[in-house]
């Protein structure tokens, strides 16, 4: 079974190299979409077997979709660039587990690590994410930030992938920070409409469930930690809204 990988990058000089290879434990073939990087990421996964193609960055889900027409095969292993195969993924893919269901698109568990530490409180494990699908009948959604896959039969299963995002807890609020104003940018393009209340709500509500519900409170500090952080950024991504709602009946009045 023909298998293509698909990885979209900006600036992944340092994590591109081992993508490309793992990769290529299970694919025919790997496409990089690069967005103009600033730093040596196109040359690195050309270096490792891949073929790339530069394109302006479209949002999450279209650069994605974007990538499918350079993809020889219907089956799409499509990863981040700080993503790799578990050992249990790829025997499910290699020796064509996969086949022998009756699904097109596959959600992997992904642990997620800060460092070497591996995070598997707070909602943090198992996060299943659809990583594999096939492109006949599923998709890549069109959503700027943090896409998911659009698939008829998708199933769990339980094998891995491993996710290297963050090397320590500074840059995980940088990049979650990030993440908020393109929530909150996404959201304002669509027509959400909030009240001042919606920030409180949702903060007290990813507290509780990470906290309580998703085994934070048996972490200690950690725990405690990665929940408040959840809770706090997602306050700040509707009080970024709030604030582009204001800015927009400002001018609206000007």
């Amino acid at each position: 079974m023909s298998i293509s990988g698909l990885v979209i990058t900006f600036n992944e000089e340092k994590n591109i190299g081992k993508c490309v290879r793992e990769l290529f434990k299970v694919c025919n073939e790997v496409i990089v979409i690069d967005s103009f990087s600033s730093d040596n990421t196109a040359a690195v996964a050309r270096e490792n077997g891949a073929a790339v193609y530069l394109q302006e960055y479209l949002g999450d889900g279209p650069q994605r979709s974007y990538g499918l027409q350079f993809c020889k095969s219907d089956w799409i292993l499509n990863l981040d660039a700080d993503e790799f195969l578990d050992e249990d993924a790829v025997v499910f893919i290699k020796d064509g587990v996969f086949l022998n269901r009756d699904a097109d698109a596959y959600y992997f568990r992904v642990k997620n690590y800060l460092g070497s530490r591996l995070i598997d409180f707070s909602g943090w494990y198992p996060d299943n994410k659809i990583r594999f699908f096939n492109k006949k009948t599923a998709r890549p959604s069109e959503a700027s930030v943090h896409q998911s896959i659009i698939a008829q039969k998708p199933q769990k299963v339980k094998v891995h992938i491993l996710h290297y995002g963050w090397d320590s807890l500074a840059q995980f609020i940088h990049k979650k920070n990030q993440y908020t104003t393109w929530q909150a940018e996404e959201l304002f393009n669509k027509g959400r409409k909030v009240s001042a209340f919606t920030p409180f709500l949702h903060a007290f509500v990813s507290f509780i469930r990470c906290y309580f519900f998703k085994r934070g409170v048996f972490n200690g500090v950690d725990g405690f930690t990665f929940a408040y952080i959840q809770a706090f950024f997602s306050y700040l991504k509707y009080a970024k809204l709030i604030h582009l709602l204001e800015e927009k009946d400002l001018n609206n009045k000007k």
